[in-house]
């Protein structure tokens, strides 16, 4: 399906290029920014698709389909020689795109062809390709090529962020998922009516084309679709919004587009090998694990991936009883709920860790097993703990390790991430930090990240710490006769000291 709008969105780019060029207009086009466009795509294309190491037929028939370079054996040996395009290069933002970003960033008004977003319409460009050049891997997409794409798009998207250029679903102009999503559904009805249609803004649907969609039983599924794409560009940028989890956030962008080329597969034809997505998230307490699984059963219920998308979290006093036979009924009630969902399991080690003869934590791991095999389709378990624990765990059954297909691990938030969050968690609750206050905490948090405290608790520690200067707050504050808006709203350095501390 992607395939046949890969010629209209790189269409609509040249469009762009040809707005943007000083030279538009002239004949001598052929060191234009078009130009530009189209080798900086060859060189995209050829990344992805050297990714695995191999560039097969299939991708070489696509570069020249699509990118109109009929010379592709002199392309690739020019730039997989020059160039370094293979996997593990440093993603260089491409000039036409910094061209449009410039653009896009300088111009106050949106009253052109293009309004704000060349640089948004370029970035979906890449976006569109990449996920057509993983969707034609002869074999299932491998980790390795997602987490190119991924890197790249990640790169790119950084850039327009930055500059203020980077526009959620529900604002962009042009949509190119909502052309994907059209003809994935046209497809499955047994209609090609779109195949020409042009790229365009969204439109209105009379009452009269809806009345009769609806008469097809077509207009539910229609609503539906736009609704949950702008959820899950709302979900993402949610995501991508925390503070800090940099590998964190790599991870998971990878296992979500390895799940959408696995979409688009199945839509051309094309077969997927079934895998686990059961994961092991690996970390110290208040990195932010069960905020990620949370968000993560949000996405996948948008991705078709769960039917539900919920988070049920449970820790070992949620699955092991004291009396034989108990164990496995609260396992089994447990996993029932939160099939169509995300089973969150937070502490795991502890169903088997330093337990004697008498302890049916193994009971409840044995009967988990056989849950996640059985409802593999709509459940998903998300086990979590401290590293090392978390190893014991995995190695504590022969057949737990090799029922989660992803580990991910959540780095110590730095001091600087802290303060961040510190800062956001008193914009939250409408506080502000006095200049004495920052300048106590920043410090403090720095020469505590030196001592290595072992009940270090990263952002959960940051918490405790602004619900105590609240306290302390409230209780300085109520005794000024008459406290303004501000003296409500400060915290001092003096909030912020212990009672030990003073």
């Amino acid at each position: 399906m992607l395939e046949n709008r890969i010629d209209e969105i790189l269409a609509r780019c040249d469009m762009v290029c040809d707005y943007l060029d000083p030279e538009r207009g002239s004949r001598q086009f052929s060191h234009g920014l078009r130009q530009s466009f189209r080798y900086e795509m060859l060189k995209y294309a050829v990344y992805l698709a050297d990714a695995d190491g191999v560039i097969d037929t299939k991708e070489v028939v696509a570069i020249r389909k699509h990118l109109h370079s009929p010379a592709i054996s002199k392309d690739l040996c020019l730039l997989r020689t020059r160039e370094r395009i293979p996997f593990g290069f440093k993603v260089a933002t491409p000039a036409p795109l910094r061209t449009a970003v410039l653009h896009d960033s300088g111009t106050e008004d949106a009253h052109g062809p293009f309004g704000n977003q060349c640089a948004q319409i370029m970035l979906d460009a890449y976006k569109a390709l990449g996920r057509l050049f993983l969707a034609l891997h002869e074999n299932d997409p491998t980790d390795r090529s997602a987490m190119a794409y991924t890197d790249y798009i990640r790169t790119l998207s950084d850039y327009l962020r930055d500059f203020g250029v980077l526009y959620p679903a529900s604002q962009k102009l042009f949509r190119i998922e909502e052309l994907e999503e059209m003809e994935s559904r046209q497809a499955k009805a047994g209609n090609t009516a779109f195949a020409g249609m042009a790229m365009q803004p969204d439109a209105e649907v009379s009452d009269t084309e809806n009345t009769e969609a609806c008469s097809r039983g077509e207009c539910t599924a229609e609503k539906e679709t736009e609704e949950d794409e702008t959820t899950l560009e709302e979900k993402l940028e949610e995501f991508h919004s925390m503070i800090g989890l940099g590998s964190v956030k790599r991870e998971v962008d990878a296992l979500i587009n390895l799940l959408r080329i696995q979409k688009l597969r199945a839509q051309n034809g094309l077969k997927n090998t079934e895998t686990s997505k059961h994961m092991v998230f690996f970390g110290n307490p208040g990195t932010g694990k069960t905020t990620v699984a949370r968000i993560l059963a949000g996405i996948y219920k948008d991705l078709g991936v769960l039917e539900k998308g919920t988070l049920v979290e449970v820790d070992r006093s949620g699955l092991v009883k004291g009396y034989v036979g108990q164990t496995a009924i609260q396992v089994k009630k447990v996993v029932e709920q939160a099939r169509g969902g995300i089973l969150f399991i937070d502490e795991a080690y502890t169903l088997t860790v330093g337990k004697g003869e008498s302890d049916y934590g193994q009971e409840a791991v044995d009967t988990l097993l056989k849950a996640m095999e059985d409802y593999r389709e709509d459940l998903i378990v998300i086990v979590a703990g401290y590293p090392d624990l978390m190893a014991q765990f995995l190695e504590s059954n022969p057949g737990l390790k090799s029922r989660f297909n992803k580990f991910i691990h959540f780095e110590d938030y730095t001091a600087a991430e802290q303060f961040a969050i510190l800062k956001a968690m008193c914009e939250k609750q409408e506080y502000v930090l006095s200049e004495d206050a920052e300048v106590y905490m920043k410090t403090f948090l720095e020469e505590r990240m030196k001592l290595a405290l072992s009940d270090f608790a990263n952002a959960r520690d940051v918490r405790n710490m602004l619900e105590n200067a609240i306290l302390r707050q409230a209780s300085r504050v109520i005794a000024l006769v008459s406290p303004t808006k501000e003296d409500l709203q400060t915290l001092t350095a003096q909030d912020f000291v212990s009672e030990e501390g003073k």
